[in-house]
């Protein structure tokens, strides 16, 4: 019991996505220098759910990605968004993996909180991809987060 006037030795309370970006950033960590690490993005890619040739739609497809990339986003009864997607290159394919792992099976308002740009920081990405990559990644964000704000708005009608 904390004596008077002591905050509570509570652990902190973090949400499923900060536990992925956690548990991401741990990996990270092991791999050591960025040759490595660009072998496990790659890696990640590899691991991608197939997309049908009718979800590699230009509606699924997302805009200002120097390559390829297509997003589905798919509503789940729980409330949560399932994302899969993919990339016509495979470094970008494992930047859809890493997005996937964040934020597929998270709730919309989780999803639309989640600070995008400080998780990249913490991966070390922001410092290590390319601008068009870079770029590219933050499309990526948008679109998530445009999705999940979209379902937000369609709940808090009904």
């Amino acid at each position: 019991m904390p004596c008077e006037g002591e905050a509570p030795n509570w652990p902190a309370m973090t949400s499923p996505i900060d536990t992925a970006l956690n548990d991401l950033a741990d990996e990270f960590e092991l791999l050591g220098d960025w040759e490595e690490r660009y072998r496990y993005v790659i890696e990640l890619g590899k691991e991608l759910e197939p997309l049908t040739d009718a979800e590699r739609s230009e509606e699924n497809k997302v805009r200002g990605c120097a390559s390829q990339v297509w997003l589905v986003t798919e509503p789940r009864a729980d409330g949560t968004l399932k994302f899969r997607g993919d990339s016509d290159a495979h470094i970008v394919s494992g930047l859809v993996a890493i997005m996937l792992r964040l934020y597929s099976g998270r709730m919309p308002a989780d999803i639309a909180a989640f600070d995008a740009k400080g998780a990249m920081d913490k991966l070390g990405l922001s410092g290590a991809l390319s601008s068009q990559r870079s770029n590219g990644l933050k499309s990526m964000v948008a679109r998530i987060q445009h999705d999940a704000r979209a379902i937000l708005g369609k709940t808090s009608l009904a």
